[in-house]
Order: structure tokens, then sequence, then C-alpha cells
């Protein structure tokens, strides 16, 4: 294994202590992270590198390196690093484009690791913090009812009628029965046998108007149409037209609106926080930068730029 590792150039000399070696990792004195534990060429591997290197490694991880075979094990392998690395230095790898984009990238997280450790942890956000959020965005944590759909779609209004009619009597397995037989959605059809309390099933919405409740599946009229049925199971008593096609919607489940506590809401609350506090430390260090290190944009020189030309794959059909 090669730990993702690199020993940096010491000055003439060797006796400057590394940037590792000066945080002294682990609890090592100046004098002890500073220890030469190897040399490769004119670079040095000293003990608080060799800490850090274990510091930074997953718990889980270090438990592999508790004996001393195993810590030998692990000196060799960043000795090793080092060797490929001043091999890739040497042949001018360090120079390509594509590994100065990949340090660009690590540094920019690297960076931006460090600004999200300087947020507060979602244990750390004060109540008084939580409970305002809460009050002001009181509306977040009332959950609407919900209902879920389920339909026969018929092509004329001709056809739906007696459908209706039959749909407005029928039990759990009549249901299924007309879905399986009757529906031009195939749609739910695969339930109608097993689970036929199931079949022309659509999926879960909420009232209409709440954009907490759509959903794709469910047109608004079939939408409108369930909050209108009186009972889990009814049907309601008329046709839907939608789609160029006439349909009889049915209520197959439903849970009640519902007020989420404090409580219950507490711990999402503070890690929204968390998010929102990360968000807004990364646009203050943006403009910051920007002021440090104006940005320009040459709109022209962009728009001038080629597009690559698709691919036969991604070619749109004729």
């Amino acid at each position: 294994m090669l730990l993702a590792f690199g020993c940096q150039p010491k000055p003439s000399g060797g006796t400057a202590p590394s940037a590792s070696a000066s945080a002294q990792p682990a609890g090592l004195t100046p004098e002890l992270a500073a220890r030469v534990l190897a040399k490769v060429g004119d670079h040095e591997i000293t003990l608080g590198e060799y800490a850090a290197t274990l510091e930074r490694m997953d718990p889980f991880e270090r438990l592999r390196y508790q004996s001393p075979d195993r810590r030998k094990q692990l000196l060799v392998e960043l000795v090793d690093l080092e060797l490929l690395a001043e091999e890739a230095r040497r042949r001018g790898l360090d120079k390509q484009p594509e590994t100065q984009e990949r340090v660009r990238q690590m540094l920019r997280d690297e960076l931006l690791t460090q600004v999200r450790a300087e947020v507060p942890a979602p244990n750390d956000i004060a109540d008084a913090d939580a409970r305002r959020y809460y009050d002001e965005h009181r509306a977040d944590f009332r959950e609407p009812e919900r209902r879920r759909v389920a339909h026969i779609a018929l092509g004329s209004e001709a056809e739906a009628k007696p459908v209706l009619e039959k749909a407005l009597a029928a039990s759990p397995a009549d249901w299924g029965k007309l879905v399986a037989e009757k529906s031009r959605d195939p749609r739910g059809k695969a339930t109608a046998t097993l689970a036929p309390e199931l079949a022309g099933d659509l999926g879960i919405v909420g009232p209409p108007g709440q954009p907490r409740g759509e959903n794709p599946n469910v047109p608004d009229p079939l939408r409108a149409a369930v909050f209108e049925i009186d009972k889990l199971g009814g049907v309601l008593p008329r046709l839907v037209a939608q789609g160029g096609q006439f349909h009889v919607v049915r209520m197959t489940g439903k849970t009640d609106a519902r007020d989420r506590t404090f409580a219950d809401a507490e711990r999402a609350i503070k890690v929204a926080l968390v998010q929102e506090r990360i968000r807004a430390r990364e646009a203050e260090l943006e403009s910051e930068l920007k002021k440090k290190y104006p940005v320009t944009i040459d709109e022209t020189a962009l728009a001038k730029i080629p597009l690559p030309a698709p691919s036969a794959k991604t070619a749109a059909p004729k």
C-alpha cells in the first residue's frame, strides 16, 4: 500500500523541522518530532511526519500498525512513496498540466475542509438558535395530509361510465379485476392479481397547491380529485377528464396531517443550521478571495470556444 503522503524537500543541511514536525503531532516534543527516521536522497522523514501520517488515518486503519513489525512496514511504505515521488519529479511529471490540476483540486478541498472545520458541529449549536429557526420556519414542520391515488384510465366517456358504476360498488378484489381488464394505463396492472387493493396505483400526493405534496406521476386533476373522496378505499362518484382519457379515481391510502414538535425536529434543525453556516462561510471566503485576487472573464473569447462534436451515441435522433 502506498500512502497519500509526501515528504517535503529540506533546506540544505536538513536541519529545519517540517510543518508537520512543528505541529507536534501525537503530543511529541519539538525535539522528538524533528528526529530523522530515514533519509531518501536529500529528503528526510522525521518522527513528526511519521506520527502525522498515523494521525491522518482512519482509526480502524491505524489499528493495523500497533506491532513493531507493522510500524516498520509503514516506514518502508513512506520510503517507497518518497522514492517514487522523487523519480516522478525527476521526470517532470509534477510539471504536467494534469498533475498541477489535481494539486489545485487537492488544495481547494483542503482549504474548504479547514473552513468547514471552523463552523460549530450540530451538537455545538445553541438550543436558542435551533428554537428560533423552528419558530421562523414553522410551516416547514407541518406535514400535510397525504393520500395514495389509484385510477382506471379509459378511452371514452361512454366506455368509462359503466366501469365507474362497477367501481363504486367494487371490493378490493373487484377493483383489481377492473384495472386488469379495463385500464389503458399499464402502470399498476402488475399488482392486480397479487395485491388488488394497489392495482392502478399512481403514488402518494399532498393537497392541491402544496409544493411538498407534488408527484410527477399524478396529474393535477387527479390529485385534486382524490382529495374530494370522503373515505379510505372510496371512489370518486364522477369521471375525471385528463390527457384525452377519462379516469376512475380511487383513494387507497391516507396519512393524516401532522405537526412535528421541536423535540422531533431539533437534530435536523441543528444539521440544517450547520449547513447554512458552511454555505455562508464559503460565500464569505469567495468574496474575500475575489477582492484579494481580482477575477476577469473574457466573455467574447469564451463564446468563440468550439463545442466538441457529439459522438454517435449522444447525437440527437433525427
